[in-house]
């Protein structure tokens, strides 16, 4: 079975370039010299000095002892959360905005949920002294009201997007429609691993710095680089891209993808796309996504901005279907109760995303022996909010 993308942007039967007649130049000019720019020397010493210097890595791979003791096996947590802006999401960024400079793009726009990827360009593209637009949901504003502050002090110009369910989607359809109006200086940075061939895969790539380092980080650790779990948490699924990557062709190692359903899969307010979607085209590439027996996409919901997206990347959607990763999924109470679990055991307080993945631990069963990884994929500070205003703790 393969995992990987092929030479026509499919993962089995998702993905693809399902895109606009004034788009196709510049998804083309990408797809044609991605692998060839990511490739070359100079661009892999200044995107591995960036990593090491700017953003801070290999970030540690921290043994959570009472967690471990608490749900009986290893748990090692990989702490993206310690990346500069606070999350995996500037891996990205750095590797995109290299990538935008060597095709001579002048103007860069972004989409956010959570603001995490917002900030994360906005960062970027002040570092490289290059004009930048994040468009953000206006929900998503109003809950993630530090991270709007952060991209405006960076410099970044903050639209916001006040159609449909004012979140992460309706964040996509107006960048999309951006670019379809600025084709020739603009380039996308694209946050997750969704949108158009080869955005999915070169997402991923970037990303991929996650799981390498943990195989390497294992090894020094345990004696073995291959962990018996991994966990990660999937909206569109960029975070867990990168942990699984490099596990992928390992069927010896368990990948876990942990959804957020909301108020409950089958409340009406959930955002747990294996479980209630079906294949469509959304923004870009065919994949799994929540849709009316019609076709209209439906509204998603979770308490957590970055995993309330009504679909995943054609890779997980690949994932799932062959079954490589097993789809869990956790309301907001699970994961607002698992946020609040780890930072009382381990002091680390997880942003909400992440708290979903955590919320897991309860529904497995887990060998004394079992080395587990969990992908802390951003820091709770951008919810201290969201937090507050839950109360539960």
């Amino acid at each position: 079975m393969n995992y990987h993308v092929d030479s026509n942007g499919y993962y089995g039967k998702f993905g693809g370039a399902y895109i606009p007649e004034m788009l196709y130049p510049n998804v083309e000019e990408l797809r044609e010299q991605y692998l060839d720019i990511i490739a070359e020397d100079a661009f892999q010493e200044e995107f591995n000095a960036l990593l090491k210097d700017y953003v801070g890595r290999p970030t540690p791979l921290f043994l959570a002892n009472r967690l471990s003791e608490k749900y009986g096996a290893q748990i090692y947590l990989k702490r993206e959360d310690l990346c500069h802006t606070g999350a995996h999401k500037v891996n990205n960024t750095i590797g995109q905005i290299i990538l935008a400079k060597k095709l001579g793009k002048k103007k860069i726009i972004a989409e956010t949920g959570a603001g995490q990827h917002g900030v994360a360009t906005a960062t970027v593209c002040a570092l490289m002294g290059i004009d930048c637009i994040v468009y953000m949901g206006e929900v998503d504003m109003a809950r993630q009201k530090p991270n709007v502050e952060r991209m405006r002090i960076l410099g970044a110009k903050v639209v916001p997007a006040t159609s449909g369910s004012k979140t992460l989607k309706d964040a996509t359809n107006e960048a999309m429609r951006h670019w379809i109006n600025n084709p020739k200086d603009t380039h996308y940075i694209i946050g997750s691993v969704v949108g158009p061939h080869p955005y999915p895969d070169m997402v991923t790539r970037f990303q991929a710095v996650i799981s390498a380092e943990m195989k390497t980080q294992l090894k020094e650790k345990t004696g073995n680089e291959d962990p018996d779990y991994v966990f990660a948490c999937v909206g569109g699924g960029s975070n867990a891209a990168g942990s699984f990557y490099h596990y992928l062709d390992n069927e010896s190692v368990k990948l876990v993808a942990v959804e957020a359903s909301g108020l409950g899969v089958s409340s009406g307010k959930s955002a747990a796309t294996t479980a209630l979607g079906k294949s469509g085209v959304l923004h870009g590439s065919k994949t799994l996504l929540m849709q009316t027996p019609d076709g209209q996409v439906v509204e998603p919901y979770s308490i957590s901005a970055g995993l309330d997206y009504p679909g995943i990347g054609p890779m997980h959607a690949h994932l799932f279907d062959t079954k490589r990763v097993e789809f869990l999924s956790a309301t907001d109470e699970e994961a607002m109760q698992a946020g609040i679990e780890l930072s009382r055991l381990e002091g680390i307080i997880p942003a909400i995303e992440s708290a979903h993945a955590f919320a897991a631990l309860s529904q497995m069963k887990f060998d004394a022996s079992d080395v587990v990884v969990i992908n802390l994929s951003g820091r709770g500070d951008k919810d201290l909010d969201t937090y507050i205003k839950w109360g539960k703790y």
